[in-house]
């Protein structure tokens, strides 16, 4: 009688842990469940308006969409390194706009950091950043100067997933055009570094 209560213990024991939900389940470093198969997202998280203390729009304009173009240009001045940093610099920089070009927001529709993506007047609104061409670009600012400094590797990603979300979400064309401003203006933005790096990725539009 014994011999058996083992066995059955054992068989009970060999049930739970081949069961679907220990096999496709581990733990994280923290303790924490999290399933072995999750893919992240392709649309990254960003830094709303609302969370980096954005004024009040002015005027607002929409774009058709969607749109063939991105132009990625950077902002020059210091580099932020913290989420606390990177919000007052780009309330500074919608300051500048509002108040000194007289634009109705901040002109870029997004900015990235060293590590997070903060929206700017966002998707599907004409920005003020490449004269003649904002009603029909997307333009994306990256905070710090690249003729100084390089693009970290999590910035580039940033961008990367940006414009796939962008793809997937109808708010950029399949075969959308990528240029950094001194392509289309006579201008040194996006920095040396940072246009080395736009250069490799698959939408990058070749000079003529």
């Amino acid at each position: 009688m014994m011999t058996y209560r083992i066995i059955v213990h054992y068989l009970f024991v060999l049930c739970y842990l081949l069961s679907p939900s220990n096999v496709a389940m581990g733990q994280d470093d923290d303790g924490a469940a999290s399933s072995s198969t999750a893919l992240e997202p392709v649309c990254p998280n960003m830094v709303k308006r609302a969370q980096w203390g954005a004024a009040k729009s002015s005027n607002v304009t929409y774009q058709l969409k969607p749109v063939a173009n991105v132009i990625v240009h950077h902002t020059t001045g210091e580099r932020c390194t913290t989420v606390v940093g990177c919000k007052e610099m780009v309330r500074n920089i919608q300051t500048y706009h509002q108040t000194q070009n007289r634009w109705s927001d901040i002109g870029y529709n997004f900015l990235i950091g060293t590590g997070n993506i903060y929206e700017g007047i966002g998707w599907h609104r004409t920005g003020a950043h490449l004269r003649g061409f904002n009603d029909k670009s997307i333009g994306v600012a990256f905070l710090g100067n690249f003729d100084q400094d390089r693009p970290t590797a999590r910035s580039l990603e940033l961008l990367a997933r940006l414009l796939q979300c962008g793809i997937e979400m109808g708010e950029l064309t399949d075969d959308y055009r990528l240029y950094g401003a001194r392509q289309l203006q006579s201008t040194n933005s996006p920095g040396k570094w940072l246009y080395a790096k736009l250069q490799t990725f698959d939408h990058w539009q070749v000079e003529e």
